[in-house]
């Protein structure tokens, strides 16, 4: 584990913490589409992501979601910060776009680092602020973007953050991370390849323009 740690996390924290993170956190892998963290479930540590890709979802009164963020390789998710720290029930839900794994660090040591290592307190401020940005990114999205524009946001959005121009996602899985139709997403990834922006081919969307 410290080796991974090294690879994806050596340019922000010292070796110290580093090897800290090593001895306290928990390594745990994930598959694809494994839910994570629920809504309602009371947070015990801090995720940092070793490699992989996971969304994070809000969740209407219906069950309805809505997608906020993603998450790859050295992010943690502010919303789960802020869980910890005030240690309430998570408002979030956490799903791996891919396989991967990740380290929990315990919340007594998560709350220590903060005074002990100034590269820890500024990877929590600097987290804090990235996620707050890309929310209100999201908020903008939903209030000013057309439906069309939102999905090639999505869809270009979530080629960068899995490095590929391929999306293997069905026109339901998509629709349900917009909180929209299948038959609107169907209807507009048509149009989106007569434009010459995507490709539709069989259970994958290739992105032909960034």
């Amino acid at each position: 584990m410290y080796q991974q740690l090294i690879e994806s996390y050596s340019y922000l924290f010292e070796d110290e913490l580093l090897k800290e993170i090593s001895v306290v956190g928990i390594h745990r892998k994930f598959h694809q589409d494994e839910i994570l963290i629920e809504i309602g479930e009371q947070i015990k540590f801090m995720p940092i992501l070793l490699n992989g890709a996971i969304k994070i979802l809000r969740e209407d009164e219906n069950g309805d979601e809505l997608l906020l963020y993603f998450l790859e390789r050295g992010d943690t998710c502010a919303m789960t910060l802020t869980c910890c720290l005030g240690k309430t029930k998570s408002k979030i839900m956490a799903v791996s776009e891919t396989e991967g794994d990740l380290i929990m660090i315990p919340i007594d040591k998560m709350e220590e680092w903060l005074v002990k290592y100034k590269s820890w307190r500024n990877f929590v401020l600097e987290s804090y602020n990235t996620r707050l940005l890309e929310m209100l990114e999201a908020i903008d999205t939903l209030a000013f973007m057309k439906t069309d524009e939102r999905l090639y946001k999505y869809l270009t959005d979530k080629a960068k953050v899995l490095g590929t121009s391929e999306i293997a996602n069905t026109h339901q899985e998509i629709a349900t991370d917009m909180h929209t139709s299948r038959v609107v997403i169907s209807r507009l990834l048509k149009s989106l390849e007569l434009e010459g922006k995507i490709k539709l081919n069989r259970n994958k969307i290739e992105i032909l323009q960034f």
